[in-house]
């Protein structure tokens, strides 16, 4: 985008040498009417129809007024074919419907094409060419044509960068689609225009609409060919994105890669992903924003409320080319820059799981066959999502002990395995201790009170250890009453503290159980211990499973056999052992 200073220093350019330029051509080419005013009026509306069909390569639009453009110059002068190429632009900066921020483009588009004529022009001359009735049979004759031809294809192409890359600022190749697009078509156009000059020499005004129509009819041909090449860009890339997301195994895999392909794939500057939460509210659960200045807001949507809750509701999507179309839907929670939208909804077994919203700050910044591209890829999305999670329920429950809901043994020794496989031993800190707890006398609180109670008392524990430890470490079922705990860069001094942490918060706080199996009909309260062992590497051992063994050697040794309710040392040990 252009900053207010840069718009206004075109306009200023333009004001200055834009008139005195065109003047300088008028005085230099001595331009007369000569009774060809019908011939110029035709002129005039042929290029303008064919400017009325443009095809927009990279934001930069792409007419084929090159071939009428080159028979006026041959036959008119340089003042003539800027002066129709002038108002064929008009045409087409009405056709493109310039935005206000982007008013500046008027005065560089004539800037630019009035320069592209003077250099064409001036490469013409210099190669000895002259206007009016020339002979195309002569080849001398041709090669000012050739040059004036070359001159403006490749001014064009130059100028086109310079402004892209340092005015408007955008990161673009010189050789790219754009450039292909301009030089096969001037392959098309020139030859024609070249017939068109011909027969104009030879039967006048008759000429153009001989040869306009078929002009007209290519034109719109290479518009609708490219357009078709378009869309089939985007259903490969559709296809591509399909692919991927049916090869991300977990919810967070599939929502990162929708969210990356799509903001490659869409003109957006906001994506909204949200999951439809028990047929009561939508949720969001991705956020994009291309500039990175807005944080993910916390949204939940009602039926009905802002534009995600209108698709949802009624369960039909809808594409806005400007924000008159859905101002009244807003729910705040759309920027006040946004002007297209396209929202989908996304659906599995014809229930609606999911809603997929991109929005873009420029109007009409979608077309037709872009929400139809959105619709296939929001089935893919369902079908991912859907997979997504089927996976990670069968991984969670052969990861998770069913009843404490805690990560189970197999889990805790590959992450104990991989964790020393990425100790870095130069690190300052690379210290890994381990906790291993066991409930005292448990057999007797089983049969004291049941083992549904007994089974109670082990999802509390469960819940204060999680509790405890939080993100500092994992926290598993080990078997029966025995949970083990890792933690990462912890040493044996800041070890020994949590553990004894862990041990109080059992010991003095009793635990409430319901289900038990006493005569009191009223809930009860029970008393438990724990004995604790602890092993810190590299001080313990030297390997994964010597840190669980001297941590459980701790235990027993150290807390078991001298009372229970205690936190032992593998190193304590070690010393009265010595």
């Amino acid at each position: 985008m252009v900053s207010p200073f840069k718009s206004r220093m075109i306009w200023i350019v333009w004001l200055v040498f834009w008139p005195t330029t065109l003047f300088l051509v008028y005085q230099y080419s001595g331009f007369t009417l000569t009774g060809r005013e019908f011939d110029l009026i035709s002129f005039v509306v042929l290029m303008s129809i064919v400017a009325f069909f443009p095809i927009v390569v990279n934001e930069t639009p792409i007419f084929f007024i090159h071939g009428i453009s080159l028979v006026v110059f041959l036959y008119f002068g340089l003042f003539t074919e800027i002066l129709l190429t002038t108002i064929a632009v008009f045409v087409l900066i009405g056709k493109v419907r310039v935005r206000k921020n982007d008013l500046y483009r008027i005065p560089l588009n004539l800037l630019m094409f009035s320069t592209i004529s003077i250099i064409g022009a001036l490469v013409f001359y210099a190669l000895g060419g002259k206007n009016g009735e020339i002979s195309l049979v002569i080849a001398s004759n041709m090669i000012p044509i050739v040059g004036y031809a070359l001159a403006v294809f490749i001014s064009n192409q130059l100028i086109l960068y310079v402004i892209s890359t340092k005015v408007i600022g955008r990161k673009e190749r010189f050789f790219d689609k754009g450039l292909l697009w301009e030089f096969m078509t001037s392959l098309f156009v020139l030859p024609v225009g070249l017939v068109l000059y011909i027969m104009y020499t030879e039967i006048g005004a008759a000429a153009i609409y001989y040869v306009g129509l078929p002009f007209v009819s290519l034109s719109i041909i290479l518009t609708l060919y490219y357009s078709s090449q378009r869309i089939n860009n985007y259903l490969q890339k559709a296809s591509e994105i399909g692919h991927l997301l049916s090869g991300r195994l977990e919810v967070s895999e599939v929502l990162d890669t929708m969210v990356a392909k799509l903001s490659d794939l869409l003109p957006l500057d906001y994506l909204y992903v949200y999951d439809v939460e028990g047929d009561k509210e939508l949720r969001l659960m991705r956020f994009f924003d291309s500039n990175e200045k807005k944080d993910r807001p916390n949204v939940f949507l009602q039926k009905f409320e802002g534009i995600s809750g209108k698709v949802w509701g009624h369960r039909e999507g809808v594409l806005y080319r400007n924000r008159k179309e859905w101002a009244h839907l807003t729910s705040g929670q759309i920027p006040s820059s946004v002007e297209s939208i396209i929202s989908i909804l996304i659906e599995r077994d014809h229930q609606p799981i999911g809603v997929l919203t991109v929005a873009s700050n420029k109007k009409r910044a979608y077309e037709k066959f872009q929400y139809m591209i959105l619709d296939i890829l929001g089935n893919h999305l369902a079908v991912a999502l859907e997979n997504a999670k089927h996976y990670e329920e069968t991984k969670n429950k052969s990861e998770r002990c069913p009843l404490t809901k805690l990560y189970n043994y197999r889990y805790f020794e590959d992450r104990l395995i991989e964790s020393f496989s990425l100790i870095d031993k130069n690190s300052q800190n690379h210290n890994m201790s381990l906790i291993l707890l066991d409930l005292d006398h448990f057999k007797l609180v089983n049969d004291t009170y049941g083992h549904q109670s007994g089974n109670e008392i082990l999802c509390e524990v469960a819940n204060r250890l999680t509790n405890i430890i939080g993100d500092k470490g994992i926290v598993a079922r080990y078997g029966g009453e025995e949970f083990v705990i890792l933690l990462p860069k912890v040493n044996r001094e800041h070890c020994l503290h949590i553990a004894e942490n862990i041990r109080r918060k059992i010991a003095n706080h009793p635990f409430l159980v319901h289900e038990h199996i006493l005569d009191d009909p009223n809930d009860v309260y029970v008393t438990v211990t724990a004995s604790i062992g602890i092993a810190t590497y590299p001080e313990d051992c030297e390997d994964a499973m010597d840190l669980v063994r001297h941590a459980d050697r701790a235990m027993y040794l150290g807390a078991k056999r001298r009372g229970r309710n205690k936190v032992a040392s593998y190193a304590t040990l070690s010393e009265a052992a010595e």
